[in-house]
């Protein structure tokens, strides 16, 4: 007998549920929340519908990109657009995120130029945005760490002593549910939690940990978890763009007026791929898929346009043919993005001169040379 079968070990249905918050239902009908309160007007609904549209036109053609071979690796965020641009959407200009390298349409919130993010998945740049200028960090791809990053510049701000001013700033941790089990992740909420930092930690739960389903990450909803370290916790409908704003919104003026940390579940689901190089037909059912295309983010979004008439036609056909033109400039900026001089590697390593790094460079200076000195007749 294993311990799992004297506990019961839970399966994803009982994961799924519990203290669910959400504002749109999939059918596209307004809900209310008693301690998230949305007003939006009609044109703050229809940018949303913009970001969503134009968000998941630039990671489709970024996917086709890798599969013509013009990227070297893409992170799909398929499904998971609602998450980031809803919570995207509630930061303001004195707040800083770091990512993980999913986070493309917080980075479209950011103001971040795709292009962008295509250098840095296609080889040339190592990102290619300030993150002062953007209150966007360059993305991570060690799993978890950016939560220490985030939680050690919170209690920077933190001393600086300007929670609770106008020109206080909280920072926003994305990372996925399978960097819940990295001890990185839980050391940043212990730091957090003891000395009350302004962060927001924002969990996009997609179910699958590359290939290792939700279940086997957790015993309980990870939203609880906070709990143990002393800070709240929350469950978000990730699908829903409105509940994301309102929940981001609140837990980040909560940071910003001293009130510390909180965690934020987004429940939503991967649509795509773990990454290009990923066949998720090899550990998940296709009827898992075809259930979550219920709930897709942009639809209810759609159908709520549509059903309280704040959106015709015209403008869906104009928003569609704007996210067009935007891939396909983005193809056209891919296409014609330089390859970096081999030397180039060496900059920006370190801040100031470093005896062994010049001592390399020069090494390979030398040795690049030595081609050219080859072929001179």
């Amino acid at each position: 007998m294993t311990i799992d079968s004297v506990r019961g070990a839970p399966g994803a249905s009982e994961l799924a549920e519990p203290e669910l918050i959400r504002l749109l239902t999939p059918e596209g009908e307004r809900v209310e929340h008693p301690d998230y309160p949305l007003d939006l007007s009609a044109g703050e609904v229809r940018g949303l519908y913009r970001d969503l549209v134009i968000v998941r036109r630039i990671d489709r053609e970024a996917v086709a990109l890798t599969r013509q071979g013009e990227l070297g690796l893409w992170a799909s965020l398929l499904g998971q657009e609602a998450a980031q641009i809803g919570s995207g959407r509630a930061l303001t200009e004195h707040d800083m995120v770091f990512p993980t390298y999913r986070e493309h349409g917080v980075a479209w919130c950011r103001d971040v130029p795709p292009l962008n993010l295509l250098g840095l998945f296609r080889g040339v740049n190592h990102g290619g945005w300030d993150p002062a200028e953007h209150g966007f960090h360059l993305y991570t791809v060690v799993i978890g760490s950016q939560t220490l990053h985030a939680t050690g510049y919170a209690m920077g701000v933190q001393r600086d002593g300007l929670l609770g001013t106008p020109s206080a700033g909280a920072t926003m941790a994305y990372f996925g549910d399978g960097a819940t089990s990295q001890g990185d992740v839980n050391e940043a909420f212990v730091f957090a939690s003891v000395f009350n930092a302004p962060v927001v930690f924002f969990c996009q739960n997609n179910q699958w940990a590359i290939s290792e389903p939700l279940e086997k990450q957790t015993r309980i909803p990870l939203y609880k978890r906070a709990q143990g370290y002393g800070f709240p916790g929350l469950r978000v409908d990730g699908n829903d763009v409105f509940a994301c704003l309102a929940v981001t919104r609140k837990a980040l003026e909560n940071a910003r007026t001293g009130q510390g940390p909180t965690l934020i579940e987004a429940f939503t689901y991967r649509m795509g791929a773990h990454t290009t190089t990923d066949d998720p037909t090899r550990y998940r059912l296709k009827a898992e898929e075809e259930a979550w295309k219920l709930k897709d983010p942009i639809e209810r979004v759609k159908a709520y346009l549509v059903r309280g008439d704040l959106a015709d036609t015209a403008f869906l056909d104009e928003v569609e043919a704007e996210a067009k033109q935007v891939a396909k400039e983005l193809r056209e900026g891919c296409l014609a993005l330089p390859d970096p001089a081999p030397l180039s590697m060496f900059e920006h390593v370190y801040a100031e001169d470093h005896p062994l790094m010049t001592e390399e460079q020069e090494q390979f200076a030398a040795y690049l040379a030595s081609f050219e000195e080859e072929v001179t007749p």
